[in-house]
């Protein structure tokens, strides 16, 4: 029996989905091979949530609980931390100082992967099709007509470092890309404006198991709002996801083999997704989600179980992995 720490919470827009995330993993691990407990981490403090509601402090000298008069140390760390500072690195860091093993990938890995401007230069050097983008920082001055010329409309204005889409707009016209900018400087200190890419978007889930690459089955997102943004994703009938998706097969191909080949050079570590658009003029990486959903409605436990695989053999994978 092992005792496994399934980490959720956070400091962004991302906590309530952090916390429920979490639950569907205790809920669907193996209790004869696991004793879990669900720890909630932010900056106004880390605590245990007991089965019965109770609030037990974490001590962070060793990362380990009290729970009537005994200490509990763990043997494994499952993140389900979606954004800062579990996507980030932070915790990555923390509990590698601990010795902790850890579900997801390393300090570096998330850090790279979460910046979304500098994972897209990382990911174009290894030929994958990115889209153009210009960044700004939190007290530049900038010229918006020239942005705009240059980027053209319409256009993403997002927080380089952010996720489930808190503080991106689609800018149609040029009225709106000021507001845009301060609607993603508040969700961030650095702001990226993409071109938009018209096509399909699609969802590819990897992950590495016992020294072999598994790639899931293709979802295509298909979202009934301008696009894929929080509404869409954590509300029922705002977008359809499609799994397996329906799509030629050597647009499948070219999106499971640059999964593939990207899982490997990011040094990617337990099951991650991989965004991308197919227009006319080819497949467009968008982004990488190190520490995806993991409700029973997310995109991975879907791709996972058309792969015929269960959440509890899912989330056991990945304790097996590191343990």
């Amino acid at each position: 029996m092992k005792n496994v720490a399934i980490i959720c919470g956070g400091d962004s827009g991302e906590f309530e989905i952090s916390v429920k995330s979490a639950h569907v993993v205790k809920k669907n691990l193996n209790p004869q091979q696991f004793d879990s407990l669900i720890i909630v981490v932010s900056k106004k403090g880390w605590y245990g949530l007991l089965d019965d509601g109770t609030h037990v402090d974490v001590d962070k000298n060793d990362f380990s609980i009290m729970v009537e008069g005994r200490k509990v140390k763990f043997d494994v760390a499952f993140n389900a931390v979606h954004g800062e500072p579990g996507e980030n690195g932070p915790l990555s860091g923390y509990l590698e100082l601990m010795g902790i093993p850890c579900t997801s990938s390393d300090q570096t890995t998330c850090a790279l992967t979460f910046h979304k401007d500098f994972c897209k230069r990382v990911v174009a050097s290894y030929g994958v099709n990115v889209s153009p983008s210009v960044l700004i920082n939190k007290g530049d001055d900038y010229d918006a007509a020239a942005i705009i010329k240059g980027i053209g409309l319409p256009m993403f204005v997002k927080p380089t470092c952010n996720g489930s889409s808190v503080g991106v707009t689609k800018v149609k016209t040029e009225e709106q890309f000021v507001p845009a900018i301060e609607t993603a400087m508040a969700a961030g200190n650095q702001v990226m404006c993409e071109k938009f890419v018209k096509g399909r978007e699609f969802g590819c889930g990897a992950m590495e198991y016992k020294g072999k690459m598994m790639v899931f089955p293709l979802t295509e997102i298909c979202s009934k709002n301008e696009f894929f943004d929080y509404e869409a994703k954590y509300t029922a009938g705002k977008c359809d996801e499609v799994t397996p998706a329906k799509v030629d097969e050597d647009t499948e191909i070219e999106i499971k083999a640059t999964t593939a080949m990207l899982y490997e050079k990011l040094e990617c570590k337990g099951f991650v997704r991989m965004d991308y658009i197919v227009s006319d003029e080819g497949v467009f990486f968008i982004e990488a989600n190190i520490v995806p959903g993991m409700s029973e409605a997310s995109i991975i436990p879907a791709q996972a179980r058309c792969f015929g695989l269960t959440l509890e053999r899912l989330f056991g994978m990945a304790i097996e992995n590191v343990l």
